[in-house]
């Protein structure tokens, strides 16, 4: 397959054919570059494939596969291969209290706390459920006995085109793909027809596993829910079973085989109530057809998908570590969020598959997990793939209107802090200080104001963003009480997930998390406003925002968990920094008291160790890192996290899986928020764009390889976005920018940081000139600016703090 660009519908692309080059200032050198750039959006070359080596023996070391709706996991040993089965809205919604947040409201709560009485609250607000439920089911698996002459003895997932792969010992490989047009996967066997294939329920895996433990669990095994034993038949080459879930919920698992000349192919699927009434007939249907157009029919609509997908953006770094994880974490959005699925839960469509349920149920965790799980994927354009999530919270957002009025007794909206497909609040399983904060709802509606922000899409603005956010800004202004001085404080306050849920993790309102939370939200819906022509709500947030006050930080400029209280030790959540990042409410352009914070802040967290970090936390302060302009800082905590906080297979591990002293966590439990902060430290590493002055419309600076640290010397990426709807691409040698073209995406002024270190831009395709620290130049939609600079001599020499490789 042809993987390259043509170099004519690449210049195309730029605007430039061959008879207009030279009159557009284009040197040879200028195309062969930017020629070169835009070859990384072909698809993922093979070096950067998933391989792994058989024996697989356990389900979350797999080849993940998946369509957003369905996922599979590809594993196995000798002759025996394993695919593990998900569907994302399969969920049990049984609560088992009746609407708890009624009797033990958030008044009842602030009661209860200045009683000192939290032995009390800590029941209904903290205590895990008894039951099992609500939680992310696991569909079950299938099995397929190879014939005794076939012997695996790698694993492989095509990138490319989202293919796994089983290569056998003759030389010969097994195929298997989920269908991006379809809600059904096909695998392809070479050779002798297999032996058996056989489906195991869920309770069959328990029998067979005996419930192997995925570390932290909320509700046990799959036998406390208490279904009745599936019912098992079988046609011809077609066999299923069907589950009687809770609530009017079956699903039926069905698999079906032919043999087609030396080859045999099986056609799986996972259909349910939320599909059809009649949930087998539909997973026949769709099996049968499947099988009758076959494999390379049902792969071309497929390939199309991925190839669309791959074409958004590219990045390519030198470290080839970092740079399969990057392509292999963009992976990640395409296989398990799409428009029309279910948003990524803790583990996406990859459910524990050992007969237990999984770790956390598999919740949507709002004090850090879904924020960072969509974190990313805004710039590397895959805008489809994070509005899953946006969708999710519009959808459920006459619930979250309900649940701002029955437990905190407030207008407008709040996200619970954890909740289940439905939207519904768990009794929380990161304790009650927090599962019961209205500021995790400020948080998500970041991700609202992000999305706004990279598209520039006004409709989107108009009829969701600003609404969403509005509503939510209602909800956390109400509880809003001014002090004495005016300063506006909640009732309660924590810091995430500080002191765990003892006495002291009610801290002294307003925490610095709470602080950040809010002031964030009423900036970002000052500017929302503004863009809307909302004069009147424009003033009513600023003012919101300024009576907030200062963030609190001690006399040597250290921020604090709250006026009072120091962060005592090392820990996971870089809660009393997120300021910095991911909000550029502290910054390194905001003047020199910013600059303090920062440095103080960070040389404490330095000082704490990492001991009580998670994985996350590593990728988290790569990205925090970068955001700050320490490139190596940010690649140091990547490289660690790539070293020893992913699976093999590339699922982040909340402990450290070396056990090499980065973390007193060396527990196994897989969660993907990890995975895309990594994703998105390297592109911090790359582009940033974000405002000094949030709030403010239109005033985002582009900053073009602002963290790259020194040991990527030759470094380049295609079409990543920026604020402002831009697409960027950029080339690095010996250390230096020295191209790099900007597509204009919303019309006005496009400012690009002077950081190229003394050498002057060659520009072509605008009227550009030097205000302050950046270039500036006005553009229409769409319109493009390019510029090259020489190429640094030689590579200057590595600093002191030079980020050297994790052995």
């Amino acid at each position: 397959m042809n993987r390259s660009v043509d170099r004519r519908d690449f210049l195309k692309t730029v605007g430039v054919t061959g008879a207009t080059a030279a009159c557009a200032g284009f040197t040879p050198w200028l195309v062969a570059a930017a020629e070169n750039v835009r070859q990384t959006t072909a698809w993922p070359p093979a070096d950067q494939n998933l391989v792994l080596a058989a024996p697989i023996t356990t389900w979350d070391e797999a080849v993940p596969l998946g369509n957003g709706l369905l996922g599979g996991l590809l594993w196995g040993e000798k002759n025996t291969l394993r695919f593990s089965l998900d569907r994302g809205d399969l969920w049990d919604e049984r609560q088992p209290e009746n609407e708890w947040w009624k009797k033990y409201t958030y008044a009842k709560g602030k009661e209860l706390v200045d009683q000192k009485k939290f032995d009390i609250l800590n029941g209904p607000w903290s205590t895990p459920f008894n039951g099992a439920t609500p939680t992310k089911l696991p569909a079950g698996r299938m099995e397929i006995t190879l014939d005794v002459s076939q012997t695996i003895k790698t694993f492989e997932l095509n990138l490319a085109t989202a293919e796994g792969f089983a290569r056998l010992a003759d030389g010969t490989k097994l195929d298997a793909f989920f269908s991006a047009a379809e809600p059904v996967s096909l695998i392809r066997i070479p050779g002798p027809a297999p032996k058996a294939i056989q489906l195991l329920c869920p309770m069959d895996v328990l029998r067979k596993e005996s419930g192997a433990d995925t570390g932290p669990s909320s509700g046990g095994t799959v036998a406390d829910l208490k279904y009745p034993d599936v019912k098992v038949g079988s046609e011809g080459a077609a066999k299923w079973y069907v589950q009687q879930a809770a609530e009017g919920l079956t699903y039926c698992v069905c698999a079906e085989s032919r043999r087609v000349g030396d080859e045999t192919l099986v056609a799986v699927t996972v259909a349910s109530t939320n599909d059809n009434p009649d949930p087998l007939a539909l997973a026949r249907k769709r099996c049968s057809a499947a099988l009758v157009q076959g494999y390379e029919a049902m792969l071309k609509p497929h390939t199309d998908w991925w190839r669309k997908f791959w074409m958004q953006s590219s990045v390519s770094v030198p470290d080839a570590a970092i740079q399969r994880h990057y392509v292999l974490c963009r992976y990640f959005y395409g296989a398990a969020s799409r428009r029309g699925a279910p948003p990524m839960p803790l583990q996406g469509v990859w459910t524990a598959d050992c007969g237990r349920l999984p770790p956390w149920r598999g919740d949507y965790h709002n004090d850090l997990n879904t924020q960072m799980t969509y974190i990313a994927y805004q710039g590397a354009g895959n805008f489809d793939e994070g509005a899953t999530f946006l969708d999710f919270l519009w959808d459920r957002k006459p619930f979250f209107e309900q649940f701002a009025k029955e437990f905190y007794g407030a207008p407008g909206l709040c996200c619970p802090a954890i909740v289940s497909l439905a939207g519904r609040p768990f009794s929380s399983w990161c304790w009650g200080q927090y599962g019961a904060s209205p500021t995790n709802g400020a948080w998500v509606a970041h991700l609202f104001y992000l999305h706004w922000r990279y598209t520039m899409d006004g409709t989107f603005l108009r009829e969701r963003a600003y609404p969403w956010c509005s509503d939510a800004g209602q909800c956390v202004l109400a509880l809003l009480k001014p002090d004495a001085n005016g300063v506006l404080k909640l009732p309660l306050s924590s810091s995430p997930e500080f002191f765990d849920n003892g006495d002291r993790a009610w801290l002294e309102p307003n925490s610095n998390y709470d602080l950040m939370c809010l002031k964030m939200l009423f900036l970002s819906l000052r500017e929302m406003a503004d863009a809307c022509g909302r004069p009147d709500d424009v003033k009513k947030w600023a003012d919101a925002a300024a009576a907030l006050g200062d963030f609190h930080a001690d006399k040597t400029d250290v921020l604090l968990l709250d006026a009072k209280t120091p962060m005592p030790f090392s820990h996971r959540h870089l809660s009393n920094i997120i300021a910095i990042y991911p909000f550029n409410l502290i910054t390194r352009e905001g003047g020199e008291a910013d600059q303090r914070r920062i440095r103080a802040s960070l040389a404490q967290w330095d000082k704490l160790g990492t001991s009580q970090w998670c994985g996350y936390s590593f990728s988290w302060m790569s990205c925090l890192r970068a955001r700050v302009g320490d490139g190596e800082a940010a690649l140091h905590n990547l490289d660690i996290f790539v070293k020893a906080f992913i699976l093999r297979n590339g699922f982040h591990a909340n402990g450290d899986q070396t056990k090499s002293g980065f973390s007193s966590m060396t527990y196994r439990p897989f969660t993907l928020e990890g995975n895309f902060l990594a994703m998105q430290a390297v592109q911090e590493m790359l582009l940033q764009s974000w405002s000094a002055t949030p709030g403010e419309r239109d005033t985002e600076v582009l900053r073009i390889f602002p963290a790259a640290p020194w040991r990527w010397h030759d470094v380049s990426f295609a079409d990543l976005r920026a604020e402002g709807a831009h697409r960027v691409s950029a080339k690095r040698e010996n250390g230096g920018t020295t191209w790099f073209r900007i597509v204009a995406g919303r019309g006005g002024i496009v400012r690009i940081r002077d950081n190229f270190g003394g050498r002057t831009p060659h520009w072509t395709g605008g009227d550009v000139r030097k205000v302050g620290e950046n270039f500036e130049v006005e553009l229409k939609s769409g319109q493009t600016i390019e510029a090259t600079l020489p190429k640094p001599v030689g590579i200057a020499p590595a600093q002191l703090n030079v980020a050297k490789p994790i052995s």
